[in-house]
């Protein structure tokens, strides 16, 4: 059995190359041929560049189908006919002629485009290869009695987080089906596939978030404002520290962690540039920012159960320096609990932090790290401002008019709270899926600070009458 691998390069701005097998392409006739045959791709290869930039995928898919369909046509011309089937456990001797002819388009890519490659996930597509064909050309029996096995070099560097697919052209889409990734690394990828037709290797990605000029505003005017609001009220509760209803502990450290969380995520926002390339500096700066995210809900949590035991002893709100955990503990939970909760989460799965906001990255749930203790606090702050109201609606009628006020007052700036620190990151849950919702998650989210101002200092009478 005399075989024959016809490999053409169809290439822009190249030249094209023959790499023959021993026979039958010796003779001048077939040499003759192969100048027939270039001549012709190079009329097809001039036509790559021709395709409208704003041309429809129907189009394209239409043109490039037929490019390839005539690409194959012109390499069997240069092979005979053959009607032998063959097998690589076949022990009896042959006679005759096989080829097999591999096609490279390096230019074919921008008209059968990575789009044609249809996903659940709405990822960033990439080519990551020239369009190869591998075909049986002139041969009755083109079934494959074992997979085959191309190793491809890729045009660029592989993204280590990114999806490596072998795919196959059926004429209107990209297909996975019947080829598989064997191997792959950073230059390199093994396909085995159980036929031969035309391939190429796509890489998904994740679709990085587009900046238009409403997020823009988000984060160069309302996000300052913001912080300006966390500033004045940090102001305001130092010069009222005496006055518990106005200025407790659990609130001081709420607005602190804000503000620093706030204050960090501008700056990685407005330097995302010089920052992201640097993978470890990006990690580190998602943990901490899941850190003061986390220890901001801690302390508006802690600051529910020093409301619940106020109501509970139901004394004058004034004297309730020491409602609430000892202030040991209280750092136990609103700084230590969210380093632990990112120390563990670093430790099982680091590659989860870094993405390309220097945020948490959504691979395998690891947002639920930041997501679920969030749910946790949201939950339990509800079942206990259920108890609260409870225990007001039996002890408010037993209350001085004054103190009666200045409960219901309390109760509900503290519930209010709560609801502008966590609705938010509710509305987190659907931001990636519209582009309304992100666009209200981050207007809602930069400012917490100006509603916590506003709810705690504007509107507060006490802030008038004793700081």
């Amino acid at each position: 059995m005399h075989s024959v691998l016809v490999m053409v390069d169809v290439s822009a701005f190249l030249d094209m190359r023959f790499l023959m097998g021993i026979y039958p392409l010796e003779t001048p006739t077939t040499v003759s041929m192969c100048q027939v045959v270039v001549s012709l791709l190079k009329v097809l290869e001039a036509e790559l560049p021709v395709v409208p930039q704003d041309a429809s995928q129907e189009y394209l898919a239409t043109r490039g189908g037929a490019m390839l369909q005539s690409t194959e046509k012109l390499v069997a011309t240069l092979v005979e006919t053959t009607f032998t089937q063959s097998s690589k456990t076949l022990r009896t001797n042959t006679t005759g002629a096989a080829a097999v002819s591999l096609t490279s388009f390096t230019e074919m890519g921008s008209i059968l485009k990575a789009d044609f490659f249809h996903t659940i996930n709405d990822t960033q597509k990439t080519m990551m290869s020239p369009i190869l064909t591998a075909s049986l050309p002139k041969t009755t029996n083109k079934t494959l009695t074992s997979p085959a096995n191309f190793t491809i070099i890729h045009i660029k560097e592989a993204d280590p987080q990114g999806q490596m697919s072998c795919v196959y052209w059926n004429g209107s889409a990209w297909l996975v089906d019947g080829c598989d990734v064997t191997h792959t690394n950073s230059t390199h990828t093994v396909c085995t596939c159980v036929h031969f037709s035309t391939f190429c290797l796509i890489m998904q990605t994740e679709r990085p978030l587009e900046q238009d000029k409403t997020m823009e505003l988000v984060n160069r005017i309302l996000l300052p404002v913001g912080l300006g609001s966390l500033t004045l009220a940090l102001l305001t509760f130092a010069l009222c520290h005496k006055n518990t209803t106005v200025a407790t502990p659990a609130r001081l450290n709420l607005c602190a962690s804000l503000l620093l969380a706030h204050l960090l995520f501008l700056l990685v926002h407005e330097f995302l540039h010089l920052i992201e390339p640097h993978k470890v500096i990006c990690s580190v700066l998602s943990g901490v920012l899941q850190v003061l995210f986390l220890s901001s809900f801690a302390w508006m949590f802690l600051e529910t159960i020093w409301l619940l035991n106020s109501v509970l002893r139901l004394r004058e709100l004034r004297s309730a320096q020491n409602n609430g955990p000892h202030w040991g503990y209280q750092c136990l939970i609103g700084y230590g609990a969210p380093f632990t909760v990112v120390a563990i989460s670093a430790g099982l799965v680091p590659e989860g932090y870094g993405s390309d906001s220097c945020w948490l990255k959504h691979e395998k749930g690891f947002v639920w790290s930041f997501l679920g203790p969030v749910c946790c606090i949201l939950g339990m702050n509800t079942i206990l401002f259920t108890i609260i109201l409870i225990l007001l609606r039996r002890a408010l009628s037993k209350m001085q008019h004054a103190n009666n006020k200045l409960t219901r007052t309390l109760v509900f700036k503290t519930l209010m709270q709560s609801v502008i620190i966590g609705t938010p990151w509710i509305l987190g849950f659907f931001a990636t899926k519209s582009k309304e919702v992100d666009i209200v998650f981050h207007v809602l989210n930069s400012q917490q600070g100006t509603f916590i101002f506003l709810l705690h200092c504007v509107l507060n009478q006490e802030v008038a009458m004793f700081c």
